[in-house]
């Protein structure tokens, strides 16, 4: 499978979430050898979607000419694209949603009903794309966090999609959380291999990879304590 994972975070390779998004690639790789492709979008020159539409109605030109013309050729010779970010203000930072916006060039102006929505039609195949969504956070548990993210990527990916959240994900870069973080990265490495098997996680499992490592008031005092220093 070709991979082409985005990752969102401005903290680049030392971010929380990606120590789940390697666990799982991890867990694929397991399964059968995979083409990875990883860009640190904060490094790319992605100018601003200005909504003047001209990419859908001259083919998917845009008038920017940035790195976004090789992401998007790259999105399009992709099975899997697999966006990897922390959750800012409830979504994802906004370099990584600068080039979310930019992929208005994959459809036209043209609309179609699917089901009670109204969806653009594409512009360019990209049929077999699968999407897969792997947000971290910094609260101790998942409830009224992730539903905003979530939300916005089963709009944009209507079809067949995989989601992977995890609470208390700062533990991950903390050596002496050790004792819980290998445990969980073991799970998240199960559900990768389990992954690149079926094309699917079961349900339970990502469940389980998205509960507290530790209980929800321990978490709160120690990162109430570190602030008290």
């Amino acid at each position: 499978m070709k991979i082409l994972v985005l990752n969102g975070s401005p903290k680049r390779e030392k971010s929380d979430t990606m120590h789940i998004t390697r666990a799982f690639l991890e867990g694929m790789q397991e399964a059968a050898p995979q083409e990875i492709h990883m860009i640190d979008v904060i490094d790319r020159h992605i100018k601003y979607c200005t909504g003047c539409f001209v990419c859908k109605m001259n083919g998917g030109t845009c008038i920017h000419d940035d790195d976004m013309r090789a992401i998007l050729d790259e999105i399009l010779e992709s099975d899997l694209l697999l966006f990897s970010f922390p959750l800012y203000c409830y979504g994802m930072p906004a370099p990584l949603k600068a080039l979310l916006d930019r992929t208005m060039p994959l459809s036209s102006m043209a609309m179609r009903k699917v089901s009670d929505r109204y969806e653009h039609v594409g512009q360019a195949d990209f049929s077999r794309l699968r999407y897969m969504m792997i947000c971290g956070c910094g609260f101790p548990n998942s409830k009224h966090n992730f539903e905003p993210a979530i939300a916005q990527f089963k709009l944009c990916f209507p079809g067949n999609n995989t989601i992977i959240t995890v609470p208390e994900s700062p533990m991950f870069n903390a050596p002496e959380a050790a004792i819980v973080t290998e445990l969980r990265l073991a799970l998240v490495q199960q559900a990768g291999k389990q992954y690149a098997q079926t094309g699917r996680i079961n349900e339970a499992l990502l469940a389980e990879i998205g509960s507290p490592m530790i209980p929800e008031e321990q978490y709160v005092a120690i990162v109430n304590g570190g602030m008290e220093k």
